[in-house]
């Protein structure tokens, strides 16, 4: 049975060999949706390609914050282009990361603000990375609430619990992935225990981010989707099959675009 869900993969950069075992081991691991973000233009292409090769594959079309020097005119057009697919579900990863001495910390958020944009146009919602720039990031999306009304989620949330309850406000969705199953991943924990459950998620940033039982091993895979859900289901104190069926039921109701096709 196809109980679990990656809201938030990359499956286009080569790092696994043979993607057709990897579709079959994670279709064995019980993973029935999977979404492979893009974040420039030819990842954004090749996850289309994917997503209509697997039925179980969907993707998103972006650009992220530490890929802005590849941008050039134009590029939003063809975001835009790949958005209207019909696996396309959300626009992504967009956003804002601070963690890099080099940051444009202006570019970022010009890029940022214009795919919210067209997110907005376009009634998508978005995916938004967000790594050591939480104020901006909420000052932002309070700002511009108007351009996330149909949604947005905060790919593999590193922020505080207190931060997380001001994003919520705000219609906020939260996936949490492989770094939430370290015993020392107090944050994380606590953001999770402090979130309602219907607005949490699963991912595992593969091929980064291995869970506990992995640590230390390259590629993940969305194969460990099992694990991360069992851990979440625990800290929330649910049976974990109750769980990920919640998990799934949010990323219906946050990636239209699937329900509207039919679930995997």
């Amino acid at each position: 049975m196809n109980l679990y869900t990656d809201v938030h993969c990359h499956l286009t950069g080569g790092e696994y060999g043979d993607i057709n075992g990897l579709i079959d081991d994670i279709t064995s691991a019980g993973v029935g949706l999977v979404i492979t973000a893009g974040f420039d233009i030819q990842s954004s292409v090749e996850g289309k390609n994917l997503a209509e090769k697997y039925q179980n594959v969907y993707f998103t079309a972006g650009f992220h914050p530490t890929e802005l020097k590849k941008y050039r005119q134009g590029d939003l057009e063809t975001i835009e282009e790949l958005c209207r697919h019909p696996k396309c579900v959300a626009l992504g990863e967009t956003g804002l990361d601070y963690h890099y001495p080099d940051t444009d910390k202006p570019l970022q958020k010009e890029m940022f603000l214009k795919q919210l944009s067209l997110a907005h146009r376009l009634n998508m919602p978005v995916q938004i990375h967000s790594r050591d720039c939480a104020e901006d990031m909420l000052e932002i999306l309070k700002a511009n609430a108007s351009l996330i009304s149909q949604g947005a989620l905060l790919h593999c949330y590193s922020h505080s619990a207190e931060m997380a309850r001001e994003f919520e406000k705000l219609g906020v969705y939260f996936s949490f992935g492989g770094t939430s199953t370290y015993k020392g991943s107090k944050r994380a924990r606590k953001a999770v225990a402090a979130i309602d459950i219907k607005r949490i998620l699963t991912e595992t940033d593969s091929p980064y981010l291995p869970p506990a039982s992995k640590y230390g091993t390259f590629p993940n895979t969305p194969a460990s989707i099992p694990e991360i859900t069992a851990n979440l289901a625990d800290i929330k104190g649910m049976e974990e099959a109750a769980f990920a069926e919640i998990v799934r039921q949010n990323a219906l109701r946050l990636f239209t675009k699937i329900s509207q096709r039919g679930a995997a």
